[in-house]
């Protein structure tokens, strides 16, 4: 990612305001303009995830590979991951987006996350 940068939009189509934005359900999922599929909002961690999040609570910014707790279900038995600090902005209620920081002081975000409400 160090000279791309990538643009992951998610679009809610619902059409009802009783939820918070980031509470809604199913996302279309687009990535630099192209739709990519769907997403679904988990209520629950699964145990490979809680897995994950433990080993990663000491991270506080950085990218890299872990081992998979189960090799039976990737080909190559690890995991990637990307931990990093963003900045939260609220454009309406049917709008925010999370902008990664740099910590290397490049200019503008590197990647960018918009969660979006269609109506």
């Amino acid at each position: 990612m160090a000279s791309d940068i990538v643009r992951i939009a998610l679009e809610s189509e619902t059409k009802t305001h009783k939820k918070k934005l980031l509470e809604e359900f199913v996302w279309a999922v687009y990535c630099n303009g192209r739709k990519m599929g769907y997403s679904i909002r988990r209520k629950q961690l699964s145990d490979d995830e809680l897995h994950v999040m433990q080993l990663l609570r000491g991270v506080s910014m950085g990218a890299g590979v872990l081992p998979s707790p189960n090799e039976k279900e990737t080909a190559d038995g690890e995991l990637t991951y990307m931990r990093a600090r963003f900045e939260r902005v609220v454009g309406s209620k049917d709008s925010e987006a999370l902008y990664m920081i740099s910590p290397d002081g490049a200019p503008g975000p590197e990647l960018s996350i918009f969660f979006v409400r269609a109506h």
